[in-house]
């Protein structure tokens, strides 16, 4: 059983089905090899039935504060967030008074401090943070997590001190400070935001991101950026391929849903002879759109990476260069896609990628943005914190459009959650000359 998990934890998930099927045939109820045919099943993408095997697991042998555990994670996975938070504290329950337990018993007060925080419920989530600490003072995460929910009540001095704790456990944890900072800059302490920021540009100089960061959070005109620099957006997209997709998908992402539908509109049903290109397709979101040639382009090579691996075939194709500055021939595609890449770019660098997107597709463009005018309160909350520098109302945006192209449609739409509001164009190229 041993080996099973440490092929599991080197993701070998062939060689440890095959062992686990083998110790299964010789004991179909033995709880531990059931157990990790549940993680198995996760880590295949099949979470229902992983979340069926750990609960048959715990039917058979109820004390594994490690199973329960991992069924509080999958059960979180599958959004099923009270069962998470019941499946957490039967792990508490059932660990036991060893160093091994009382591990394992932290690691599900951890993830209770975070079930906690995720519903706003700042003082549960610090009490479960701080439970955590108790049992494993050396836990970074946990002094990370009772940091935010620290802050969260607004105590900035008590949070402060237990980042600093964090950031010396797991130094390298570049998510985890970057949101204590952001914490920081949303109650309104930038001061203090800025001097973290320093220190980390000290330790690490020449970091493109914590450049940025620093830049905005100054908001001084001689250091702010004109726009976000090439190194820090592949550094934050590559940062977020691997969860880019799962996220759109707890938020309701709608934009390729109509992006397909417009496209239709204008040209029909999509045919095998049309061409599509992506400008700035990041994780290649909109490449099942294509049902004839499909090329995704974008300067960050994990995304690009993870999108290949995930979408890429005889047909769609990805390739690493700027939106701007496309090495293909001109009029060599019939429609365009530029998804949610407006905002992230001043009005010479859009106008320049308009531009090479007139010359490069022969027929319509259909641009997706941010539409800050149509935004609820929380929306505008949300939106003021975006990593794009440009987010535009939608006449400003429509201003800028309407330099290279005529517009033939306009219509704004929401996610379901209502968090996040945007605008569709649907542009039609003018007579070249």
């Amino acid at each position: 059983m041993a080996h099973a998990v440490e092929l599991l934890r080197a993701e070998q998930l062939d060689d440890a089905e095959a062992l686990l099927a083998r110790i299964r045939d010789a004991a179909p109820d033995d709880p531990g090899a059931l157990h990790f045919q549940g993680v198995l099943r996760h880590a295949q993408g099949r979470t229902g039935e992983g979340i069926a095997l750990i609960r048959a697991s715990l039917a058979r042998f109820e004390s594994q504060a490690g199973a329960w555990n991992n069924l509080g994670n999958l059960l979180v996975h599958a959004q099923q967030f009270d069962d998470a938070a019941q499946a957490y504290e039967a792990s508490v329950r059932h660990a036991d008074a060893g160093e091994a337990g009382s591990d394992a018993a932290a690691d599900a007060l951890n993830n209770i401090a975070i079930l906690q925080r995720r519903h706003g419920r700042w003082p549960e989530s610090e009490q479960a943070a701080r439970r955590a600490i108790a049992l494993r003072p050396g836990f970074g995460d946990a002094w990370y997590n009772l940091s935010l929910a620290l802050m969260g009540q607004r105590r900035v001095h008590d949070g402060l001190i237990a980042s600093s704790r964090a950031i010396a456990l797991w130094p390298r944890q570049t998510l985890g400070r970057s949101q204590v900072i952001r914490a920081l800059t949303l109650l309104g302490e930038r001061a203090q935001a800025a001097q973290l920021y320093r220190e980390w540009l000290a330790e690490e100089p020449g970091n493109p991101v914590v450049q940025h960061m620093l830049a905005a959070c100054e908001g001084a005109p001689a250091t702010t950026p004109p726009r976000a620099s090439d190194a820090y957006v592949e550094n934050v997209f590559d940062a977020y391929a691997e969860s880019f997709d799962a996220s759109l998908e707890r938020l309701h992402y709608r934009a390729p849903e109509l992006i397909a539908h417009e496209l239709e509109r204008r040209l029909g049903a999509p045919r095998a002879a049309l061409a599509i290109v992506d400008a700035g397709c990041g994780t290649g979101l909109c490449a099942p759109l294509a049902r004839g040639l499909y090329l995704g382009v974008d300067t960050a090579l994990v995304s690009l990476t993870f999108a290949q691996r995930r979408f890429g075939d005889a047909q769609r194709h990805f390739a690493l260069m700027s939106a701007g500055a496309m090495a293909v021939a001109p009029a060599s595609f019939d429609k365009c896609a530029v998804v949610n890449v407006a905002h992230h770019l001043d009005a010479d660098a859009l106008d320049t990628l308009l531009t090479d997107v007139q010359r490069a597709v022969r027929g319509p463009v259909v641009l997706v943005d941010p539409a800050p005018d149509v935004g609820n309160a929380l929306e505008l909350a949300i939106l003021r914190h975006d990593r794009g520098e440009y987010v535009r109302p939608r006449a400003a945006l429509r201003a800028l459009l309407t330099r290279r192209y005529d517009i033939e449609h306009e219509e704004t739409f929401h996610n379901h959650l209502h968090i996040l509001p945007q605008v569709l164009f649907r542009l039609r190229p003018r007579e070249r000359s």
